[in-house]
């Protein structure tokens, strides 16, 4: 690790870092020290262990060193409230956004999104396209069919190049991150689709219209609405020809129909 690096991650570690002890835990004496040391130091483990998994991109964003006291501090911050910590980590966009010593990485906050809803597609309940259903699109007014994608699916939007970004960190070429360089110089941003590749959650960037398009139909919107979100030039044949082909699509549902299902992805 060159210098630079090495100065750069304790400063990174200083800003988030906010060590401290109350004073009656300083009154309970050297065994009480001891017993919250060894607290902290598994909390701590466990905590960098789930979060490393759940965010991989900005693990390698940040380097191991790093990403332990970054997972550490977070973890102190917003403490996981439930037993399986593969849950935990819904925050941590927002607490990134809110770290100054992390302004170096200004696309940090979108690339942990990107990581997380990744995860939580993997984690989503398995289910697969009701292919009948498509024949509603032949007889049914635009208005009354709503569009239902496969549970855990997202779009999420950004400013930065986060495909490329995520891409990047999972290539072994040598010019691998040339591309993060060109968008980054660029300002050009990125808009996505997570879905699930068997049991493999992938990211697909989205064409102009598909982002806005997909959702409105994650939001609950009906097929009219979603096309007038997606504008003029969007071309819904070849998105429904997308959508089958990168199993995107749970079903169509009519909303008069009773047991119309719900939506089960979300948007950023």
């Amino acid at each position: 690790m060159s210098g630079r690096e090495a100065l750069r991650q304790q400063q990174l570690l200083a800003a988030l870092a906010r060590r401290g002890d109350g004073p009656a835990l300083r009154e309970g004496g050297a065994r009480a020290q001891r017993g919250l040391a060894a607290y902290r130091a598994n909390a701590g483990a466990l905590a960098e262990r789930a979060l490393a998994a759940a965010v991989p991109t900005v693990l390698a964003l940040l380097g191991e060193e790093a990403f332990a006291g970054f997972a550490r501090a977070h973890a102190l911050a917003h403490p996981p409230l439930r037993g399986d910590l593969g849950e935990w980590g819904g925050e941590l966009p927002g607490w990134v956004e809110a770290q100054p010593g992390l302004a170096e990485w200004p696309w940090l906050a979108d690339a942990a999104r990107l990581d997380l809803a990744l995860h939580a597609c993997e984690r989503a309940a398995d289910a697969t396209l009701d292919a009948a259903s498509l024949a509603r699109l032949g007889d049914a007014d635009p208005a009354a069919i709503t569009i239902d994608l496969l549970p855990g699916t997202q779009v999420l939007e950004s400013t930065f190049p986060i495909a490329t970004i995520h891409a990047a960190h999972r290539s072994d070429a040598a010019d691998a991150f040339a591309p993060v360089r060109d968008a980054l110089a660029a300002g050009r941003g990125e808009a996505v689709c997570v879905s699930r590749a068997g049991w493999r959650a992938v990211v697909h960037t989205l064409a102009p219209g598909e982002a806005g398009f997909m959702q409105a139909l994650l939001a609950g919107g009906s097929l009219a609405q979603a096309l007038q979100c997606a504008g003029e030039a969007f071309d819904f044949g070849a998105w429904l020809q997308r959508a089958i082909s990168l199993s995107w699509l749970k079903g169509l549902a009519l909303r008069h129909d009773p047991g119309a299902s719900h939506h089960d992805g979300s948007t950023t």
